[in-house]
């Protein structure tokens, strides 16, 4: 229990009743748990409300209470699934201001940039509700033996899936893999960020007004290392946002009980400047996707790499563009950028552009604290002069710095592009359209956005993203971010029994037309 002062910036609306109707949605016994976990506000440091945490036997009652709601769940038709979920999607927009609040007072970033996250899982829910089942629809494939047999794919729902989403992206990430994981028809067990519970636990009261099925979505929470293992202990599959070295085990967890597992991991995201470059929008664009989120996204940009012949000239744009970076903190539209996340997140920002400073990096812009404003606001960095053995080279930052870097011509800026071993998302500006798209092939990344810094490819909902090498494996969005969540099951038919060697009949005659078919089948060109 928390004693002493609370957070100031709980939002007026959330009464003790409303809270408590929200705590009611976390999977632990009324009467057990393991005591409560309070997050601490970004805004001034202070405890926000404490939520029931669990213990991994409350996870395991969570996991069958998914299970005996799964059947019953998936037994009822895409359509119906999908109109839940229209309705959620309509609940949620119509009530966003609520939300918006929850993200800010946990979590700290600015309005619009929580404001993004209701636009991209809004997107998520009407795309898959609308064409999910397309995606997943049942489909003929060439049989064993032409005309006699038939046979089709179908797609069976993983049975229960478990969700581990991160504190930066609660809505976006905690629901927006969810959706399509119900709409598979299975039923899910989510763990809730320590950091930002109240942000799932106010989607899970929200789906259940839509129509949800109580028991279908499960909502865990406590601390990460052990509530998080004893998720992937207890489901059919997982899928996991978070750092790279959580990854690392919870990929080794899930593969000793041989599940699958989606990972999106962290990145060290490059965007490259072209000499032909326009270069207020580049600066404009770099800007936003370095700062947005105060830095602490995936897909951020941490490395901009610029052609020498522009180098100054985008130089003076991009300080022109952060400096324009209102700095602040507050529910409101007031700000571009706020806090970060905790005191874990300063300490790791501060520390790398301290270290790039001690051997020789230039800070062009910002490069401190700002306690002034905020316990843990940090003001955006631009450094220049960074070099292999600085941490903030290749190691995620994770914050609002971003380092730039010099290059020759094309050939170098993609082998800068593809230092390192994250390979998640990555952006070119350039006027010569064709020849970015060109290089985009050849960089090490699952996602390009051209002219533009981050948000194009996570905005297109119909086309997979995700990481390569340290920046994990599996998809989000389009078919994969659907079919993920499903068994490839073949149904095979004969119309005239087993197929061998009719009985009473010699081996070497069903031989020898077997022999034939494929001789025909090759002269006919058919594989």
């Amino acid at each position: 229990m928390v004693t002493g002062p609370v957070s100031a910036h709980r939002p007026a609306w959330l009464t003790d009743a409303r809270l408590a109707s929200l705590r009611r949605w976390v999977a632990v016994p009324a009467s057990g748990g393991a005591g409560t976990t309070t997050a601490i506000a970004p805004y001034d440091a202070l405890p926000t409300v404490g939520v029931p945490a669990g213990t991994p036997d409350d996870v395991e009652a969570a996991a069958a209470r998914a299970r005996a709601a799964q059947e019953p769940w998936a037994g009822l038709s895409y359509g119906a699934r999908a109109q839940v979920v229209l309705r959620f999607h309509d609940l949620l927009v119509e009530r966003q201001d609520e939300v918006l609040d929850l993200i800010q007072w946990e979590m700290g970033k600015a309005r619009f940039h929580a404001w993004q996250e209701v636009l991209l899982l809004g997107t998520v829910a009407r795309h898959y509700a609308r064409h999910g089942q397309t995606y997943l629809e049942d489909r003929s494939v060439r049989p064993a033996i032409p005309v006699v047999t038939r046979a089709r794919e179908l797609r069976i729902p993983k049975g229960v899936v478990g969700i581990v989403s991160p504190w930066n992206y609660p809505l976006f990430l905690g629901v927006g893999d969810l959706i399509p994981a119900l709409l598979a028809g299975n039923a899910a067990v989510s763990k809730a960020d320590e950091q930002t519970p109240l942000t799932l636990l106010w989607a899970r009261a929200l789906l259940a007004e839509a129509g949800l099925p109580e028991n279908v979505w499960q909502v865990v929470s406590g601390d990460g290392p052990t509530i998080g293992a004893a998720v992937v202990d207890n489901v059919d599959y997982l899928c996991f946002t978070g750092s790279t070295e959580t990854g690392r085990v919870v990929a080794e967890r899930a593969g000793r009980r041989l599940i699958g597992a989606s990972l999106e991991l962290g990145g060290k995201n490059p965007l490259i400047v072209r000499a032909d470059a326009d270069l207020d929008l580049a600066a404009r664009g770099t800007a936003d996707a370095a700062f947005a989120n105060s830095g602490q996204m995936c897909i951020h940009i941490e490395r901009v790499i610029v052609h020498v012949d522009v180098y100054d000239a985008f130089t003076a744009a991009l300080l022109a563009a952060t400096s324009a970076q209102r700095l602040g903190q507050g529910l409101g539209f007031g700000y571009d950028v706020g806090p970060l996340a905790g005191q874990a997140q300063l300490d790791r920002v501060s520390a790398h552009v301290r270290d790039a400073v001690a051997k020789g990096a230039t800070v062009l812009a910002g490069g401190r604290a700002r306690p002034d404003i905020g316990p843990y606001a940090y003001q955006p960095t631009v450094l220049a002069d960074v070099t292999d053995d600085m941490d903030v080279c290749l190691g995620e930052t994770f914050g609002p710095v971003v380092a730039l870097h010099r290059v020759t011509d094309d050939a170098a800026a993609i082998a800068a592009a593809n230092r390192g071993r994250h390979g998640l998302s990555a952006g070119i500006f350039s006027r010569d359209t064709a020849t970015a798209q060109a290089m985009a092939r050849r960089i090490r990344a699952r996602a390009v956005n051209i002219n533009d810094g981050a948000g194009l490819a996570i905005g297109t909902v119909e086309a997979p993203m995700g990481g390569r090498g340290d920046s994990g494996l599996g998809r989000r969005h389009g078919a994969e971010g659907i079919r993920k969540y499903t068994d490839a099951q073949t149904v095979a038919v004969s119309r005239l029994g087993p197929v061998g060697p009719p009985p009473h009949r010699p081996v070497e005659s069903f031989v020898a037309l077997g022999n034939r078919q494929l001789r025909l089948l090759r002269r006919l060109g058919i594989r």
